[in-house]
């Protein structure tokens, strides 16, 4: 069985649950950190799939942060494979990107930090079947990339998910959450709890203890699905959304 591939930002980053996931179900992961040097395979071919995870920085910082660069033009070559894909918050930014998407901070300077509730679309609907509480760490958000499908939106930042094909998604949330990644979060980030929109830290211990079940519940259930390829409807977006996105890799 080929192992996951898995992009992280920092030398103290955690794949956290979806880690134990992917792990239980059998797959090694072969985590790297472009940040830190680590080069990217020229293909998949070796790779049963490929995440992405979040970080500090901004998807738009291709032009300070060389690894930024790599990252965009490494998923255009992730996305030809047609193996799955998984992008997670700055992980899906890039995506956003790379589909055409513009990824920008919120107009009034808010930022999403702790629990938040996600809506499904009704094309939503078979991968999130109903409303979901869900952690959230970010001050940007993305624009829907032309050819795909949303799948959740939210108050503050809209758009929460889609996918993009069959096996490619984007999720603006942070579904690996654990809490011992929300007490490490959350004193590194220490600092990040006073922007405007985050909630007190012991807020976040307090909602993860109350929707951090049903979350890994879904979680079980959606990257088993991610990983086969199968077992949800494919929902189609419209010819001339599915040519503009095509132009845009």
């Amino acid at each position: 069985m080929n192992p996951i591939l898995v992009i992280v930002h920092q030398p103290t980053s955690d794949p956290g649950l979806v880690g134990e996931k992917l792990r239980s179900y059998g797959y090694s992961l072969d985590i790297r950190c472009p940040a830190l040097g680590d080069e990217l395979p020229p293909t998949m071919a070796q790779h049963a799939g490929a995440v992405i995870f979040g970080g500090p920085m901004s998807a738009n910082d291709d032009e300070t942060l060389p690894f930024i660069r790599t990252e965009l033009d490494w998923i255009a070559i992730a996305l030809a494979s047609g193996q799955p894909y998984l992008g997670i918050c700055l992980g899906a930014q890039l995506l956003a990107r790379v589909l055409g998407a513009e990824v920008s901070p919120h107009a009034a300077g808010i930022s999403e930090i702790g629990y938040g509730e996600l809506r499904p679309t009704a094309a939503g609907a078979p991968y999130i079947p109903t409303p979901m509480s869900v952690y959230q760490w970010h001050s940007e958000g993305f624009t829907l990339p032309a050819g795909a499908v949303e799948l959740a939106t939210g108050e503050t930042f809209p758009h929460q998910a889609f996918v993009y094909g069959e096996t490619v998604f984007g999720l603006q949330f942070h579904p690996e959450m654990t809490t011992a990644l929300i007490a490490d979060w959350t004193t590194r980030g220490a600092d990040q709890l006073q922007r405007l929109g985050a909630q007190p830290r012991e807020q976040h211990f307090q909602q993860h203890h109350q929707h951090g079940a049903h979350v890994d519940q879904w979680l079980d259930h959606f990257l088993t699905n991610w990983l086969k390829g199968q077992g949800w409807p494919v929902p189609q977006p419209t010819e001339g959304a599915a040519l503009l996105a095509k132009r845009s890799l």
